[in-house]
Order: C-alpha cells, then sequence, then structure tokens
C-alpha cells in the first residue's frame, strides 16, 4: 500500500511563496496521476492541481492558474507545488492524492496527511 507524505509546512506572507513537497514512504509514484487537494476550515476539499503520469499534461484549478506550478520528479519519487504570490484565501491543509490524474477526489486511491499553510496578510 502506497503511503504519502507532505512536507513544507509554512507560514507565509501574502505575496509570498513557498513550495509543497510530496514523497512515497512506501510504494512508487511512477505510474499514476498525481494530484495536490487542500481543505480550509468548515470547507469541503478542493482541487488545486493534477499531472499526468508523465508529467506532460497539467490543470489547475482556476483560482490557482498563473500562481501555482506542479510538478513531479519520477526519479525522486516526488511531487511538488510551487506557490507564488500566496493570497489569505489560500490558507489551508494541503494534501496530496495519488491516483488517475484528474480534477475529481474519487479518482485518487492514496492520500498524505495534509500538510498546513498559513498566508498572512
Amino acid at each position: 500500500q502506497v503511503q504519502l507524505e507532505e512536507s513544507g509546512v509554512g507560514l507565509v506572507l501574502a505575496g509570498g511563496s513557498l513550495r509543497l513537497s510530496c514523497t512515497a514512504s512506501r510504494g512508487s509514484l511512477s505510474n499514476y496521476g498525481l494530484a495536490w487537494f487542500r481543505q480550509a476550515p468548515g470547507k469541503e476539499r478542493e482541487f488545486v492541481a493534477t499531472v499526468s503520469w508523465t508529467g506532460v499534461s497539467t490543470d489547475y484549478a482556476d483560482s490557482v492558474k498563473g500562481r501555482f506550478t506542479i510538478s513531479r520528479d519520477n526519479a525522486k519519487n516526488t511531487l511538488y507545488l510551487q506557490m507564488n504570490n500566496l493570497k489569505p484565501e489560500d490558507k489551508a491543509v494541503y494534501y496530496c492524492g495519488e491516483g488517475a490524474a484528474g480534477s475529481r477526489y474519487h479518482t485518487y486511491d492514496y492520500w498524505g496527511q495534509g500538510t498546513q499553510v498559513t498566508v498572512s496578510s
């Protein structure tokens, strides 16, 4: 069974940048689609970005387009999310998921435990 672990807990000022990482402590990320979702207090988990297993195809939520970049390094078994120009509304717990690429929560089979991102204005 795949075990995912996010890193990159951060407190950043609005307009700042942060990079999240997701590694597999057990199993491989290489042959699967990967994604980042986030969940703010009192809200449902929402799609942020996804990348195909080759890394060629990506898709983003409209709210982060142009500010966030998802990428993967299959040799390092790691997924990344580069977040620039962060806004207070980006504050949430961020989760990485492995499964079929896409924006639907239910297509992902494995999830990390989540990492907190806080953006102060």
